[in-house]
């Protein structure tokens, strides 16, 4: 069994390294890469630093909602397991969230968590698409990933969208499919009907010259009498000995 995370988070601003909190961790658990239906979804309070306005234009969290909600400290333990000691975290722009994260980690006096455990969906998309962009919008339109719902940046619905954008990175979307559950009754009795082939008004010319039928017959005769070339070719056409 495979289990990864797929994660996302919002943040005060753009810097943890000079102030700025986590304020929202979204998760979405994959099992052999599809959706088990277990989430982790928490607004966390900043502790006195206050939501930069041009973040909040962003996510739209504000200070002032945050108020009443824990602080870091208070739902420290209930987010590491759920991630757990073994579950790959799967991350958009993975320095970003891990450099909040690990930050938060480190006030409490408790261990980072180590590159090794992360997979990072910008690299993989940067990689496979290299002219970009690959933004998590523009990566849900190239693979027509509905983010219709996503007018603001969201831990939770960007986890979800990221997940659906993850397996199509991997190319593994019809892999998932064949495993999804069906109703075999339903299945069992549906008609299938398919459409006659229509024909070519005229035949296709021929790839092969006289020329290269010449050629081939001769190169058939040099292989001698036991050649499997032979079981091939008409009686007209077998080479003379």
């Amino acid at each position: 069994m495979q289990r990864e995370i797929v994660l996302d988070t919002e943040t005060t601003g753009l810097d943890a390294k000079k102030g700025d909190r986590l304020i929202e961790i979204g998760c979405i658990e994959l099992i052999n890469r599809i959706p088990s239906g277990r989430e982790y979804h928490q607004l966390i309070n900043p502790d006195g630093r206050d939501v930069h306005p041009d973040a909040e234009r962003i996510h739209g969290i504000s200070t002032a909602s945050l108020a009443d909600k824990p602080v870091f400290a208070k739902v420290v333990e209930q987010f590491l397991e759920f991630i757990g000691d073994d579950g790959t975290l799967v991350i958009h722009n993975a320095n970003f969230d891990m450099g909040f994260i690990n930050m938060e980690l480190d006030r409490l006096g408790r261990p980072a968590i180590t590159p090794d455990r992360v997979i990072d969906t910008l690299a993989l998309a940067r990689r496979k698409h290299p002219a970009g962009p690959n933004t998590l919008d523009a990566l849900c339109k190239r693979y027509g990933v509905d983010n219709s719902k996503r007018i603001k940046h969201g831990a939770l619905m960007d986890s979800t969208l990221l997940a659906d954008v993850y397996v199509e990175l991997l190319g593994e979307r019809q892999a998932n499919l064949s495993l999804a559950k069906s109703n075999a009754s339903d299945d069992a009795n549906k008609v299938v009907h398919f459409a006659k082939a229509s024909q070519r008004p005229s035949p296709l010319p021929p790839r092969l010259s006289p020329e290269d039928e010449a050629a081939h017959l001769k190169f058939a005769e040099s292989l001698g009498d036991k050649a499997i070339w032979r079981k091939y070719l008409t009686i007209a056409d077998q080479p003379k000995s």
